[in-house]
């Protein structure tokens, strides 16, 4: 299409929708007040890329607003603008979806609340519902014309019983698929009705397989957002790959344009960011405004050139601390190739000369990882540094059914082993986490983990989908807590750093089938309720406990909160004489010994 008729379709369509009554950026910088509670507290002011985000949210001619993001943009901020203009200025039902029910609590507790007390025009607006459960009133506010409610994604049910004019989505990237499909898909069925509705959806991607940011992106008119050279004027948009600094200095990195090749310093970024404008590459597109913006434009200190540098240098050889910088600093997505073999042959040949009674210097931590079986417990036990790398220092089977008392006490003398550290004390087992997904082992499991929470033994189970390492549930299970492992993160996380050498060490002591099991499974992106999914399938014909029990180690680290300077200190002291206590419960019915 060429851009006569692209300009000539737009201005038929503009003609049918009524004009902008007021910018929503004018309205933002005339009407809100960060609260005392910020760096910098005050009127807001808007840089200019938020200025094109907050007019096109407001701008009738635009249905759709796509935000694909890194952090550190001021994203959150520009959406409550957009609620506050709604409250004052133009009623309507509005609907914020985000990934879990604490991330709603957190986004009106933190977010929303403290900017509308701090705005005269804004202050007292929200009324909560009288009657209702605290968590209900504070997730959904009536106001003079409207009301507005905040989600979960993963209640569709909450998304199913409300109407809403406005959709915001925030976050999208980290929603699982439900039962009803894409809780995107559900929310937007909502806006049906609404002739005049609006979708705001914004994230971080995650994977560029399956991110539905990416996808509304590319069917957006996909705006960039260009900065000037200060040395020759050409418009540019700022990537990484023109991000340089000399040998060893990241703390000095500077911006190199494709245009002349100039350098351009930190210093004169704010005004380059200042006279920046965004630019649709696909004007063809109407109805849907698309920005794609990495935090190489935020003028903010934490997000200076040379700090950015610096974290990309200190997770360039991490996959997990260099996805998330991919992620939240570039705002591009991060890809595994599908069903890429690891072979295991290779892993077994790496085994090195250490094990738990020959612990290197380097293990600073010991986590274990259990997969319950109904007739063994597959055990793997991974020692960390204080840098992540993971030392597969162990692997065995306790035999015996799930149901003896003997299985369960042989798994507890074990974890409270300890081992003699190079530096000269003793190490034991720092965490433990075993699988009570099965809902036959299930009780079994809460009545050996609970008493021994102290211990940091965790009864987990794994969920799939984009999810954290690990969380702990909302609500307790027989007065314990269970803890929810996203195991295909961390499987993503562990495949990576497979294909790495040095990032995954492994012992003399494993044996091939632990290295065929490691290996037992393998990526694919599959269709599930309509929506693309990253998904695990087991290989034919291979086992895979060995790798469960590996995600489950990995997952109780993650959880971990180690003053590393001082546990070596301690390493280096004399070990001090402990002694045993034995739990007073029976270890398979939990009832007093």
């Amino acid at each position: 299409m060429t851009s006569l008729t692209a300009r000539v379709i737009r201005k038929a369509t503009e003609a049918f929708r009524p004009p902008m009554k007021q910018k929503l950026s004018t309205w933002m910088e005339k009407e809100l007040r960060l609260p005392d509670s910020v760096a910098v507290p005050g009127p807001v002011r808007l840089y200019k890329y938020q200025h094109g985000i907050a007019d096109a949210i407001s701008d009738p001619r635009y249905e759709r607003v796509t935000v694909l993001k890194a952090a550190r943009i001021g994203y959150t901020m520009t959406l409550i603008g957009a609620i506050g203009n709604h409250v004052v200025n133009d009623p309507a039902n509005v609907l914020c979806v985000l990934p879990t029910i604490d991330d709603c609590s957190r986004f009106m507790v933190s977010d929303v609340e403290p900017l509308f007390d701090a705005s005269p025009a804004l202050r007292g607006a929200l009324v909560g519902e009288k009657g209702k459960k605290s968590r209900v009133r504070l997730l959904a506010k009536r106001f003079a014309g409207g009301e507005l409610r905040v989600v979960a994604a993963k209640s569709p049910r909450n998304l199913a019983s409300h109407t809403s004019r406005v959709l915001i989505l925030d976050e999208v990237d980290r929603m699982a698929v439900g039962k009803e499909g894409s809780p995107v898909a559900v929310a937007i069925r909502r806006t049906m009705t609404f002739r005049d509705r609006k979708i705001i959806l914004g994230s971080s991607p995650v994977y560029t397989e399956t991110s539905l940011t990416i996808k509304a992106y590319e069917q957006s008119d996909k705006r960039v957002f260009e900065c000037p050279c200060p040395h020759c004027g050409t418009p540019n948009e700022l990537r990484w790959a023109d991000i340089h600094w000399p040998e060893g200095r990241p703390d000095q990195a500077y911006y190199v344009p494709p245009c002349c090749g100039a350098i351009v310093t930190e210093d004169m970024k704010a005004d380059m960011v200042a006279k920046g404008e965004w630019r649709a590459t696909a004007q063809h597109v109407i109805g849907h405004a698309g920005f794609r913006i990495s935090a190489l434009v935020s003028t903010l200190a934490n997000a200076a050139w040379g700090k950015l540098a610096t974290e990309f240098v200190q997770a360039k050889d991490d996959p997990t601390d260099l996805q998330a910088f991919v992620n939240t600093v570039l705002g591009e997505g991060w890809s595994l190739a599908e069903g890429e073999e690891i072979d295991e042959s290779v892993l077994y040949n790496r085994r090195e000369e250490f094990s738990l009674d020959d612990l290197p210097e380097d293990v600073v931590a010991i986590t274990v990882g259990v997969d319950v079986q109904h007739s063994w417990l597959e055990v793997v036990t991974v020692g960390w540094s204080r840098d992540g790398i993971a030392y597969v220092l162990d692997h065995r089977r306790i035999e015996g059914g799930w149901d003896d008392d003997v299985t369960w006490r042989e798994l507890d003398d074990f974890l409270q082993t300890r081992w003699r550290h190079p530096y000269g004390a003793m190490l034991g087992v720092e965490s433990a986490a075993i699988d009570s997904s099965d809902g036959v082992t299930m009780d079994a499991v809460y009545s050996f983990a609970f008493p021994r929470s102290r211990r940091r033994v965790l009864a987990v189970k794994g969920m799939p989908g984009p999810r954290p390492w690990i969380l702990p549930s909302i609500q307790k299970r027989r007065g314990g807590v269970l803890w929810q492992v996203g195991v295909d993160s961390v499987k993503t996380a562990l495949f990576d750093r497979l294909k790495r050498p040095g990032l995954v060490r492994f012992s003399k002591t494993l044996e091939m089938v632990f290295f065929e099991q490691l290996c037992g499974e393998r990526m694919k992106v599959t269709m599930k309720r309509g929506q693309p999914v990253r998904e695990f399938f087991p290989v034919k014909g291979r086992r895979h406990e060995c790798l469960d029990a590996t995600v489950y180690a990995m997952a109780a680290w993650r959880g971990l909160n180690i003053d590393y300077d001082r546990r070596e200190s301690d390493l280096r002291q004399e070990p001090k004489p402990t002694r045993r206590i034995e739990p007073a419960v029976n270890y398979v019915t939990g009832e007093a010994a």
